[in-house]
């Protein structure tokens, strides 16, 4: 990062979680109720179609869709079939200028996008449903959370598990004190090689030639805010997750499913300090992609009368210790959690504490189940949930207040495994390091001219 982007964020000096910060622009006010008050139903945008986002806007199909926006028509011709009345655009600013009838939009881009585009669509009231990780840097996630509260529209990240029913399951536990005291907690996925497309490029350096741009693809569009490079299958698509420049690696990935659980039925909040070891990370590479595999420690204060709580997360098939409460045979799955309270053990598995036990399973079936205190999404819905919240006015389950924490949370461990070894204290306040100058500049990138948030 430059260092008059650096300066940029001296100068902002953000203010606590519960304050807020000027902004230069105007926003539009949100509205509760569609563009269609007789039926009740939004109008609603995809940006960013392809994938995820297509799959997205299936979840809304009883609301009209209204527009889609993809940069690549052939990427994502199979939703603009689907939906042949929906108004086909390629930028989404154009979308926006032209087509005022648009209330909610779902935004499905890769990472490196997410900041932009949802800031524009804050900027003209829109309610916005954005995959996760919210942001591509721990800067743009704190912006994000800042200019949506003023916003004043529904908003939801794509972290699906968090409107599940287990989710909740898990935080009564906690509070019912099924295993006392939680502090410390484990974290695993097995990507970025557990069957990812763009596992094997965890390890390699930028390609050097340079294919033709398909006809379908707008290349400058898709590249957006970050530095311009030419144009490679080995980013577009599906593989842009290993790349720093538009991806946030196996955490950024799948930290905001599975850390999710503990996050909320802890209150985690912002750490005090985070630091990070990694595996195979050849020097020539380290600046263009995310090692294969790595462990991330994070240390969270008490809260209240809660202690001080560890966290540990791992990828790359890097696994826990097994705990001393398995039973003979039990098995850690590919992907979750372990809660290690000083009166037992829960673990899950991925998306929103799934599989979710208190082991050992003699100790589950001796358990009694509290009372459900925790409001239910119907169905788990998470997009139903967030449409729900659209009408209704109450936020829904994982609205941008808490998706962008819950991001920036998991974004710091990424700066922490790009620091390399490094114990990183962190100043919440100002969204700093303390001790880091070199790891403070890792918080944001340098845009292209003619981007911004």
């Amino acid at each position: 990062m430059k260092n008059n982007v650096k300066s940029a964020i001296s100068r902002r000096r953000f203010l606590s979680n519960t304050a807020l910060t000027a902004f230069s622009f105007h926003f539009v006010p949100g509205h509760v109720l569609g563009a269609n008050p007789p039926s009740n139903k939004l109008n609603i945008a995809g940006i960013g179609i392809g994938g995820m986002g297509g799959g997205n806007l299936r979840q809304c199909e009883r609301e009209n869709i209204v527009a889609l926006c993809d940069v690549d028509s052939k990427y994502a011709t199979g939703t603009f079939k689907r939906y042949p009345k929906a108004k086909a655009y390629k930028d989404y600013r154009i979308m926006f200028d032209k087509q005022k009838d648009i209330d909610a939009v779902v935004i499905a881009t890769p990472d490196h996008t997410h900041a932009v585009i949802t800031m524009e669509a804050l900027k003209r009231g829109k309610h916005i449903y954005c995959q996760k990780p919210l942001t591509h840097t721990v800067y743009e996630a704190r912006k994000i959370t800042e200019a949506a509260r003023e916003a004043r529209v529904q908003t939801q990240m794509g972290n699906q598990g968090h409107s599940s029913e287990q989710i909740r399951m898990l935080k009564e536990w906690l509070a019912d004190g099924a295993i006392g005291d939680v502090t410390q907690v484990f974290a695993w996925t097995d990507r970025p090689v557990g069957g990812d497309p763009w596992s094997d490029f965890a390890v390699r350096a930028r390609p050097e030639d340079t294919p033709p741009v398909p006809e379908s693809l707008d290349w400058d569009l898709w590249l957006g805010p970050v530095a311009y490079r030419p144009y490679h299958p080995e980013y577009h698509p599906l593989k842009w997750r290993a790349w720093l420049d538009f991806g946030t690696g196996a955490l950024g990935d799948m930290g905001c499913h599975i850390i999710d659980p503990a996050f909320w039925a802890l209150d985690l909040g912002s750490p005090e300090s985070v630091q990070a070891t990694s595996t195979h990370w050849r020097k020539e590479v380290s600046s263009e992609t995310f090692p294969r595999a790595s462990i991330v420690r994070y240390k969270f204060p008490a809260r209240g009368n809660r202690p001080p709580v560890k966290l540990t997360w791992t990828d790359g098939r890097i696994l826990p210790p097994i705990p001393d409460e398995f039973e003979k045979g039990r098995k850690l799955p590919g992907s979750g959690a372990l809660i290690i309270g000083d009166k037992g053990c829960i673990m899950h598995g991925s998306h929103g504490a799934g599989g979710l036990r208190i082991t050992p399973e003699a100790k589950m079936r001796e358990y009694k189940q509290p009372e459900k205190t925790i409001p239910r999404v119907v169905r788990g819905n998470h997009e139903g949930d967030w449409l729900r919240a659209c009408k209704d006015g109450k936020p829904a389950s994982s609205s941008f207040e808490y998706g962008g924490s819950l991001t920036e949370m998991v974004l710091l461990g990424m700066v922490a495994i790009r620091a390399k070894d490094q114990n990183l204290v962190w100043d919440a306040k100002n969204v700093k390091f303390k001790n880091n100058d070199a790891a403070n500049e890792l918080l944001h990138i340098q845009y292209r001219d003619g981007w911004h948030l």
